[in-house]
């Protein structure tokens, strides 16, 4: 993935060479996480190596890639800031893709509008003072777009990305959420009745106060927990007025990744290693995995690439 250096950001999330169907939805699946700002559609041909998209990188005002890259035992992701780095190299532990997440979801939640804006993005657990988990709170940082809180519109903040470090573990669990406001007190048929504008059946009921009494107030899932409560500012959407109390949820949307930092290097997929998770033991078997992938995305292994 890229990122424009102006308050758009654009990025390029490609494989680093011809991909399983599982992977190629993977790439898709990080794509559309990094919408509105990157090239969803761009296509790749098979002479394009990672020369050919740093050359168009400057033009455009792309300042980093995201790329996915497989060897035999595990599939990595590398995070490069252009066009001189640093670079990180993840190894990827666990992935599950959006389709996944929505398939083992009752009731999976995806407005026409959620990609219409850029994610917020919340790091927990980087604050250990090492170095290495500072650059990579930099990098993750500077990947999305900056928010003003003087006018940042609240109807705008549609979807969270979530990084938590594990300290013990040393992994780092990669979630992808849709945040969702419901006014706090308010039964779901009468949410629902609100937004949908949607003539309700009465046929079955009394008294037209059955409507609003039978259905209670929210599921067990929908509880209203004071910590998960927020006193609006604004008006977001028809149901949320502003100065009125609302129970914030979170819904995962996909990708989920867990990943594992094992290299930083100061340059562009090159140049001095500054931190090796394995030491100068194993950086060498790393190296070799990782450089047969490099090695094709200077030559003869290909590039996919996103078009707007």
């Amino acid at each position: 993935m890229a990122r424009f250096r102006n308050k758009k950001k654009v990025v390029f999330v490609k494989p680093a060479k011809k991909q399983p169907q599982q992977n190629v939805d993977h790439v898709t699946d990080l794509r559309k996480m990094m919408l509105p700002y990157t090239a969803l559609n761009l296509k790749e041909k098979k002479r394009n190596n990672l020369k050919d998209f740093l050359n168009v990188a400057g033009p455009m005002g792309v300042t980093h890639f995201l790329m996915l890259s497989k060897t035999g035992s595990s599939p990595y992701l590398r995070v490069a800031r252009t066009p001189q780095g640093p670079t990180l190299t993840f190894k990827i532990q666990e992935y599950s893709l959006a389709v996944d997440i929505a398939n083992s979801q009752l009731r999976p939640r995806v407005p026409k509008d959620l990609f219409k804006n850029s994610p917020l993005i919340v790091l927990s657990g980087f604050g250990t003072g090492e170095q290495h988990l500072k650059l990579t709170t930099i990098m993750f940082q500077n990947i999305f777009p900056a928010i003003d809180i003087k006018t940042v519109k609240l109807s705008s903040c549609q979807r969270i990305v979530l990084l938590n470090y594990n300290k013990e573990t040393k992994l780092i669990d990669f979630r992808h959420y849709s945040i969702r406001l419901q006014p706090v007190g308010v039964s779901r048929r009468i949410r629902k009745f609100v937004q949908n504008h949607q003539v309700p059946d009465l046929r079955s009921l009394q008294d037209v106060s059955d409507f609003v009494t039978k259905a209670g107030y929210g599921s067990e899932s929908e509880g209203d927990d004071e910590a998960a409560t927020v006193s609006l500012a604004s008006d977001v959407g028809r149901v949320n007025k502003a100065s009125t109390k609302s129970a914030v949820k979170l819904q995962e949307i996909g990708p989920r990744m867990t990943l594992q930092l094992i290299k930083i290097e100061d340059g562009l997929c090159s140049g001095t290693v500054i931190f090796s998770e394995y030491g100068n033991s194993e950086e060498k078997k790393e190296d070799s995995e990782e450089g047969s992938e490099g090695d094709g995305e200077e030559g003869s292994e290909q590039e996919d690439v996103m078009d707007e």
